[in-house]
Protein backbone atom coordinates (compact mmCIF):
# COMPACT_ATOMS: atom_id res chain seq x y z
CA UNK A 1 0.00 0.00 0.00
CA UNK A 2 1.34 3.62 -1.02
CA UNK A 3 0.58 7.18 0.15
CA UNK A 4 -2.00 8.56 -2.43
CA UNK A 5 -0.35 9.59 -5.74
CA UNK A 6 3.04 8.22 -4.18
CA UNK A 7 4.88 5.64 -6.52
CA UNK A 8 4.63 2.02 -5.46
CA UNK A 9 7.98 1.16 -3.61
CA UNK A 10 9.52 -1.08 -6.30
CA UNK A 11 12.19 -2.87 -3.55
CA UNK A 12 11.17 -6.35 -2.33
CA UNK A 13 10.01 -5.79 1.42
CA UNK A 14 9.57 -2.37 1.47
CA UNK A 15 6.29 -1.13 1.79
CA UNK A 16 4.69 2.34 2.82
CA UNK A 17 1.32 3.00 4.95
CA UNK A 18 -0.63 6.45 4.54
CA UNK A 19 -1.13 7.29 8.63
CA UNK A 20 -4.18 9.52 9.43
CA UNK A 21 -3.64 12.47 11.69
CA UNK A 22 -6.58 13.30 13.78
CA UNK A 23 -6.72 17.58 13.61
CA UNK A 24 -8.87 19.17 16.64
CA UNK A 25 -8.60 22.60 17.73
CA UNK A 26 -6.00 21.80 20.21
CA UNK A 27 -3.65 20.59 17.35
CA UNK A 28 -3.21 16.80 16.37
CA UNK A 29 -2.43 13.27 17.22
CA UNK A 30 -0.38 11.62 15.00
CA UNK A 31 -0.43 7.82 15.62
CA UNK A 32 2.52 5.71 14.01
CA UNK A 33 2.66 2.18 14.89
CA UNK A 34 -0.02 -0.25 17.42
CA UNK A 35 1.36 -3.40 18.51
CA UNK A 36 -2.04 -4.57 17.51
CA UNK A 37 -1.20 -3.69 13.52
CA UNK A 38 -1.32 -6.96 11.49
CA UNK A 39 2.01 -5.41 10.37
CA UNK A 40 3.81 -5.04 13.56
CA UNK A 41 6.72 -7.05 14.37
CA UNK A 42 8.45 -6.34 17.26
CA UNK A 43 9.56 -3.89 19.63
CA UNK A 44 13.38 -3.46 20.00
CA UNK A 45 13.33 0.94 20.31
CA UNK A 46 11.94 4.02 19.15
CA UNK A 47 14.81 6.86 18.43
CA UNK A 48 14.21 9.81 16.33
CA UNK A 49 16.79 11.78 14.01
CA UNK A 50 17.20 15.52 13.19
CA UNK A 51 18.21 16.24 9.78
CA UNK A 52 18.14 19.73 9.17
CA UNK A 53 17.23 21.22 5.20
CA UNK A 54 19.96 19.75 2.48
CA UNK A 55 21.57 17.58 5.18
CA UNK A 56 22.04 14.17 4.37
CA UNK A 57 22.33 11.03 6.55
CA UNK A 58 23.36 8.02 4.47
CA UNK A 59 24.22 5.21 4.07
CA UNK A 60 23.58 2.48 6.89
CA UNK A 61 22.04 -0.56 6.46
CA UNK A 62 20.92 -3.42 9.12
CA UNK A 63 21.97 -7.21 8.96
CA UNK A 64 18.28 -7.63 10.78
CA UNK A 65 16.55 -5.17 12.43
CA UNK A 66 13.59 -3.97 10.35
CA UNK A 67 13.11 -0.27 10.29
CA UNK A 68 9.74 1.33 10.36
CA UNK A 69 10.03 5.33 9.60
CA UNK A 70 7.18 8.09 9.97
CA UNK A 71 7.99 11.86 9.69
CA UNK A 72 6.50 13.54 11.80
CA UNK A 73 8.00 17.32 11.28
CA UNK A 74 8.74 18.39 7.99
CA UNK A 75 10.19 15.98 5.13
CA UNK A 76 12.64 14.16 3.58
CA UNK A 77 13.55 12.53 0.82
CA UNK A 78 13.88 9.14 2.08
CA UNK A 79 16.07 6.62 -0.55
CA UNK A 80 16.87 2.87 -0.37
CA UNK A 81 18.68 0.96 -2.15
CA UNK A 82 18.40 -3.19 -2.94
CA UNK A 83 22.26 -4.84 -3.31
CA UNK A 84 20.43 -8.37 -2.06
CA UNK A 85 21.98 -11.12 -4.07
CA UNK A 86 19.01 -13.21 -3.62
CA UNK A 87 16.14 -10.14 -3.56
CA UNK A 88 14.54 -10.52 -6.40
CA UNK A 89 14.06 -6.32 -7.03
CA UNK A 90 18.25 -6.49 -7.04
CA UNK A 91 19.64 -3.32 -8.18
CA UNK A 92 16.58 -1.34 -7.65
CA UNK A 93 16.62 2.51 -5.95
CA UNK A 94 13.33 3.78 -4.35
CA UNK A 95 13.10 7.24 -3.99
CA UNK A 96 10.46 8.31 -1.76
CA UNK A 97 9.32 11.92 -0.39
CA UNK A 98 7.39 11.39 2.95
CA UNK A 99 6.76 13.56 5.79
CA UNK A 100 4.27 15.58 7.76
CA UNK A 101 2.05 16.55 4.58
CA UNK A 102 2.32 12.92 3.43
CA UNK A 103 2.28 11.55 6.42
CA UNK A 104 3.01 7.52 5.94
CA UNK A 105 4.55 4.54 7.84
CA UNK A 106 7.77 3.49 5.54
CA UNK A 107 8.75 -0.01 6.37
CA UNK A 108 12.39 -0.94 5.64
CA UNK A 109 13.65 -5.12 5.74
CA UNK A 110 16.82 -5.88 6.77
CA UNK A 111 19.74 -5.89 4.16
CA UNK A 112 19.21 -2.78 2.13
CA UNK A 113 20.77 0.44 1.94
CA UNK A 114 18.71 3.49 3.34
CA UNK A 115 19.71 7.15 3.45
CA UNK A 116 17.48 10.81 3.76
CA UNK A 117 18.12 14.12 2.93
CA UNK A 118 16.34 17.22 4.81
CA UNK A 119 13.67 18.59 2.45
CA UNK A 120 12.02 21.15 4.68
CA UNK A 121 12.72 24.65 5.15
CA UNK A 122 14.10 23.73 8.55
CA UNK A 123 14.53 20.87 10.93
CA UNK A 124 12.91 17.49 9.95
CA UNK A 125 11.91 14.43 12.65
CA UNK A 126 12.76 11.16 11.71
CA UNK A 127 10.93 8.58 13.78
CA UNK A 128 11.92 5.15 13.66
CA UNK A 129 10.39 2.15 15.95
CA UNK A 130 13.03 -0.64 15.05
CA UNK A 131 12.12 -4.29 16.01
CA UNK A 132 15.64 -4.78 17.88
CA UNK A 133 17.13 -2.45 20.33
CA UNK A 134 20.58 -0.48 18.62
CA UNK A 135 24.01 -2.61 17.90
CA UNK A 136 26.98 -1.83 16.53
CA UNK A 137 27.74 -4.81 14.93
CA UNK A 138 24.54 -5.52 13.24
CA UNK A 139 24.48 -2.18 11.36
CA UNK A 140 27.08 -0.92 8.73
CA UNK A 141 27.76 2.42 7.10
CA UNK A 142 29.05 3.77 4.47
CA UNK A 143 29.53 7.64 3.59
CA UNK A 144 26.74 9.69 0.91
CA UNK A 145 29.30 9.66 -1.42
CA UNK A 146 30.40 6.05 -1.16
CA UNK A 147 30.93 4.79 -5.01
CA UNK A 148 29.57 1.57 -4.11
CA UNK A 149 26.30 2.31 -3.60
CA UNK A 150 24.99 3.78 -7.06
CA UNK A 151 22.87 7.16 -6.35
CA UNK A 152 24.36 10.41 -5.85
CA UNK A 153 22.52 13.58 -3.48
Amino acid sequence: MTAPGAPAPRIAGVVVRPLHVFHDDRGAVMRMLRASDPHFEQFGEIYFSLVGHGCVKAWHRHRAMTLNYAVPIGSIRLVIVDDRAESPTLGHIDELQTGADHYALITIPPGVWSGFAGTAAGDSIVANCATMPHAEDEIERRPHDDASIPYRW
